[in-house]
């Protein structure tokens, strides 16, 4: 599912608003995502993700870049044949729908604010 729109606080995939932190599979998107910290990303985090796992994962850390993904978590990923790409959100919507055209499965967990 690609995005079609990302602003501070919202982001439009597939012709539907969210006002909460999502994560996009190419088939569906899970709303009201949330993380056990608030704002420091771990492997528990992404359970769902990992039930059916991409070979990329793009983490959108934010408008402003505030969530915090450990080295631990990206090697926690990375052991289990996950490549991971972290940046803002609004560079990680726009690298998910780029990397969305290629073959590979891709998933992206974004946080919407800060």
């Amino acid at each position: 599912m690609s995005v079609d729109a990302y602003s501070f606080g919202r982001i439009r995939i597939g012709g539907t608003d969210y006002t909460s932190d999502v994560l996009v599979f190419p088939e569906r998107v899970r709303d009201r995502w949330r993380r056990r910290e608030g704002h420091d990303l771990c492997i528990e985090d992404l359970a769902e993700v990992l039930a059916n796992p991409p070979a990329l994962l793009v983490v959108g850390t934010g408008y402003h870049g505030n969530m915090r993904v450990s080295q631990e978590t990206i090697a926690a990923l990375r052991s289990r044949g996950i490549d991971v790409k972290v940046c803002c959100t609004g560079d990680a919507v726009q690298e998910l729908n780029r990397l969305q055209r290629e073959a590979a499965r891709v998933v992206a967990a974004l946080h919407l604010t800060c």
